[in-house]
């Protein structure tokens, strides 16, 4: 697993430079806004974050397939094969970045059998890095010790539940309903999931739609902190390389007492 670890140094140093490339445009008047075909935004750092990320995968001794948000689609024919690939978010978070609010990541995981094994989030206006690797522990770059999650039993007052800054469901609102006392956390992009990680929230109810590579990277991450990602539809972990990449409702927990 120390091998692991190591690789996700150096995926770690990828996602720097990334964000570095994003800060580049972030502190420019022009972002050069698109839209694409489902009417999400789409800026020039997103394309230049996804080069960057794309370009230092491929340099990489260990190679694996590419699955990029900002890359062109992979036949679901074709992926169903990969037995492991990278999955990448380049710019998690455009809506908060268009906001200039920092809550914006490059996210990068590594996917094997139908679940993430090593995850990178790099926040670049804090310049704060996280990263895991299956049975290595979660870490903060660098920290003397890994991250823990947060221990709790639902009953207990007050938990922390982070909230998206740009989505908030009805159903979201409901779950929220059934918990006693909650406080609201706001964060947008992969950050919600690092909230848990570290141990400042408790609890993540993603009851709206998201993709895979939103939430990839922070997922192993999380888990190796102690918590858990959980398909609402399921019951089990969150499953990876669909047919569609889009997820499926879900609950983040930290180390819920079950």
């Amino acid at each position: 697993m120390t091998d692991r670890l190591e690789l996700a140094k150096q995926v770690g140093i990828i996602a720097r430079d990334a964000g570095a490339a994003i800060l580049r445009i972030y502190e420019n008047e022009d972002f050069g806004v698109e839209h694409k075909a489902d009417d999400s935004p789409l800026t020039k750092a997103d394309k230049a974050a996804n080069d960057v990320i794309v370009a230092g995968l491929e340099a990489l001794d260990f190679q694996a397939p590419i699955v990029s948000e900002e890359l062109k689609e992979v036949s679901y024919a074709e992926r169903k094969q990969y037995t492991r690939f990278w999955l990448v978010d380049p710019l998690d978070g455009t809506k908060e970045f268009i906001k200039r609010n920092g809550d914006f990541t490059v996210n990068i995981a590594l996917i094997e059998n139908g679940g993430p094994v090593l995850g990178v989030v790099y926040i670049p206006v804090t310049d704060q890095l996280y990263y895991a690797a299956t049975g290595a522990g979660a870490w903060e770059e660098g920290a003397a010790e890994p991250i823990e999650a947060a221990q709790y039993s639902m009953q207990d007052n007050g938990l922390k539940v982070v909230a998206s800054r740009s989505h908030l469901s009805p159903e979201t609102e409901a779950f929220m309903q059934q918990l006693n006392d909650p406080e609201i956390v706001s964060r947008g992009s992969s950050l919600k999931l690092i909230e848990l990680a570290k141990g400042t929230a408790h609890l993540y109810p993603r009851l709206a739609p998201t993709m895979e590579w939103d939430i990839g990277a922070a997922q192993i991450i999380l888990e190796e902190a102690g918590g858990k990602v959980i398909d609402q539809e399921t019951g089990v972990r969150l499953a990876y390389n669909k047919q569609v990449l889009r997820n499926n409702h879900f609950i983040a927990y930290g180390r819920v007492n079950d």
